[in-house]
């Protein structure tokens, strides 16, 4: 079968040609490199050229989503190694939390003589809060809260971060067990009900990834032994 001419020797290309051929790629994938894959992969951007493009922006998201999924990789193993630690002796005691006491209701005005009463309104029912908390976090920290809970007990809880959003993570350990419940990331507030899957410590770690300082406060009630501030 007939393919192709054999090419003669003065066809090919010289050793000249290729040299400078492949100094001419080797050029175009450095500029390239610096100019395109540096800033869209590590927002990293010696020329300008990606920050004109819109790669830089591109790098920049992939560090810090990069960053953050590490930081949440840190706090998972810190409460699986807490875990583990509670069951020999524990060196340090927890922070038990204290109690803060919510405000009473004021008084009704008194009616005046000589007028009808007026039909009651229907009254709203506010949830009862056994504790609450507030801290503030500074940029980058990040702090976290246990509640002492049997197997199958459920607590509520509201908590609202002031000042701006913030990343958590609600999990649980003990008895050699651990439990991711449920992550956000950029979450103004949250509230709802949190069931043990075992005995243990179940609660939520915080962590401010704004720009300035953010107030956390943090309300619970239900079926829980207490609150206590992991160190």
């Amino acid at each position: 079968m007939y393919n192709t001419d054999i090419p003669n020797r003065e066809e090919l290309p010289s050793t000249a040609k290729l040299v400078r051929s492949t100094i001419i790629a080797a050029i175009v994938a450095l500029v390239l490199l610096v100019t395109m894959v540096m800033p869209a992969e590590y927002a990293l951007d010696p020329t300008g050229a990606g920050r004109l493009l819109g790669l830089t922006e591109m790098g920049e998201i992939k560090e810090q989503l990069a960053e953050e999924a590490a930081a949440d990789d840190a706090a998972q193993m810190v409460a699986v190694q807490s875990s583990t630690e509670r069951e020999a002796p524990e060196s340090k005691e927890p922070v038990v939390v204290e109690v803060v006491e919510e405000p009473a209701s004021s008084p009704e005005a008194e009616v005046a003589p000589g007028k009808p009463e007026p039909a009651p309104e229907p009254e709203i029912a506010e949830p009862q809060w056994q504790d609450k908390v507030r801290v503030v976090l500074t940029p980058g920290e990040g702090t976290e809260f246990k509640l002492t809970m049997e197997e199958g007990a459920v607590a509520r809880f509201s908590w609202v971060s002031e000042g701006g959003p913030i990343n958590f993570d609600t999990h649980g350990d003990g008895g050699g067990q651990s439990i991711s419940y449920e992550k956000g990331r950029g979450v103004p507030e949250d509230e709802g009900t949190l069931e043990a899957a075992f005995t243990g410590n179940h609660g939520w770690f915080f962590r401010n990834r704004n720009d300035n300082d953010i107030t956390l406060v943090l309300r619970t009630g239900g079926d829980y032994g207490q609150l206590k501030k992991m160190l």
